[in-house]
């Protein structure tokens, strides 16, 4: 029939032009209200005539048409929210990645440091992040985007309005949430194949169990009293401890792993900075985009050290100056006499 050789013509048209859906729906929408209009008021014109269907099937015919077009819709609505139903529920533990998680981490699987095996790593991998401020917002993300199965997030702080200008996983309307909370409904929102456990508290010396149940810990913490406490359980532990510090527009990242024969925080700054020496960002200000760059340096290290890709920085410490963009690397070797790691340190 001449009317529905008119629809074909357009639909064909759209599919030429690459038309958006939506565009090409209307066309042919308004094209078929037109003519059931036509129908309608005018049968008996040549122009009806000429047509060669009564409005009685235009309606059921474009009544049956609305009807698939709202199934595929309905359909593609419950695809999309399928991916959601899993949120925050742990990794399966068949030993194999889903479809979704192949799709997901392509660009790590094509990679010949890290591939299949490297992502199976990451994702049986246990990770306590201390800190879940400047430094720990851009960890989190990234070992959450990375598919690190396990992540324990620990922080005693709520999210208040001038972290925002570099916190980057926290939005306006998470102010007054606890920052462990609050970083962990965004992680899992950003991939829901992970399991993030918010912990509202700090790590002390005295966790080393807690310590022990993870493979990697990274201190994101912005005090010297909290990096000894989570040097000193991380050495008692035997876990390898990233660490990372921010200050104005300088970053440091490096591994300490007494375990293999590297050093720990006490070899190198056995005692406490002089007051006033090494002041905390609250007071000597940083600018919003450096705890990206450490914070990006630090889960790098960490996907690295997980995977066992590359060189670590164990016995090393990466410097950036982000004031005049020069980095430089210097040997940090491990302290005889420490009294911290000397007894825990593996030759």
């Amino acid at each position: 029939m001449p009317g529905l050789l008119s629809i074909a013509a357009l639909v064909a048209l759209a599919l030429v032009l690459r038309l958006p859906g939506r565009v090409a729906l209307a066309m042919t929408g308004g094209l078929w209200l037109a003519i059931a209009l036509l129908l309608g008021t005018a049968p008996e014109s040549g122009l009806a005539r000429s047509i060669g269907a009564s409005l009685t099937g235009w309606l059921v015919g474009g009544g049956f048409a609305v009807l698939v077009l709202t199934y595929r819709m309905v359909l593609r609505r419950l695809r999309a929210l399928a991916p959601e139903a899993d949120a925050g529920m742990p990794p399966a533990d068949d030993g194999q990645m889903s479809d979704a998680e192949i799709d997901r981490y392509a660009r790590h699987l094509v990679l010949r440091e890290i591939g299949g095996p490297g992502q199976m790593r990451l994702r049986g991998a246990r990770v306590l992040v201390v800190g879940a401020g400047g430094l720990g917002a851009p960890v989190c993300l990234y070992l959450a985007a990375a598919g690190v199965g396990r992540i324990t997030l620990a922080d005693d702080d709520t999210v208040s309005l001038s972290n925002l200008q570099r916190q980057v996983i926290f939005r306006s309307s998470q102010c007054g949430e606890m920052k462990t909370d609050a970083a962990a409904a965004n992680m899992a929102e950003l991939n829901p194949h992970i399991e993030v456990t918010p912990l509202h508290r700090r790590i002390t010396g005295a966790d080393t169990d807690l310590v022990a149940e993870h493979d990697l810990v990274i201190d994101g913490t912005d005090s010297f009293a909290a990096r000894d406490e989570i040097n000193r359980a991380c050495v008692a532990a035997g876990v390898p401890l990233l660490a990372g510090a921010i200050a104005q527009w300088e970053g440091q990242v490096t591994l300490y792993d007494p375990a293999q024969s590297g050093p720990c925080m006490a070899c190198l700054f056995p005692e406490a900075p002089a007051p006033g020496l090494a002041p905390a960002c609250a007071e000597a200000g940083v600018v919003g985009a450096l705890p990206g760059v450490i914070g990006s340096i630090m889960a790098l290290e960490a996907i690295k050290h997980l995977t066992g890709a590359g060189e670590g920085l164990r016995g090393r410490m990466l410097i950036f100056d982000g004031l005049y963009g020069e980095t430089r690397m210097i040997a940090t070797p491990a302290r005889e006499d420490c009294p911290v790691c000397r007894g825990h340190r593996h030759a």
